[in-house]
This record gives C-alpha cells, structure tokens and sequence, in this order.
C-alpha cells in the first residue's frame, strides 16, 4: 500500500490514476500522519459497492447461498447452453 500525505496526493492527484496498476493496490492518504482518506481502483470500489449490496440484502444474501448449494450438488449449466439461452 502506498502512503501519502494529504499535501503529496493533492499535487499527485492526477498521476495517481496511473499509479493503481494492480486492480487491489490503495492509496492511504494521510493528515498529520492518520489515514482520512483511501484512494483505489475504479474496478475495485464498483466490486466493494456490489459486495456490500449483497451482504445489506436478505434476498441477494439467500439466492447466493442457494447457488452455492447448487453448485456443490453439481447442478450447472454448460457454458455453451447459457449462451444459446442468451441469444
């Protein structure tokens, strides 16, 4: 994880960007050496925010346990009939 302080990342700001070259690297910026503020990739935040929808919701929460159960049943679909499905 990269640190740097507020100061350092307002006038790194705009190199940051391409900086985050790993999908799970984050940037902690600090002020007067606490973190206030993390910085990470796009992909990232859009995966953290679908995680926590699902863990907020009873519903997403049961159709994800259902599906592990399914598959540990062996009850898949080939990948080749999903797309026939799809089309």
């Amino acid at each position: 994880m990269t640190q740097l302080s507020i100061s350092e990342a307002r006038k790194n700001l705009t190199k940051l960007a391409s900086q985050l070259n790993d999908e799970y690297e984050t940037v902690e910026v600090t002020n007067r050496g606490k973190p206030v503020l993390a910085i990470i990739a796009w992909d990232l935040y859009e995966s953290l925010e679908e995680t926590v929808e699902i863990l907020g919701s009873a519903e997403l929460q049961t159709r994800v346990k259902e599906s592990i159960s399914e598959l540990r049943q062996g009850k898949l679909i080939p990948w080749s009939e999903v797309k026939m499905r799809l089309k």
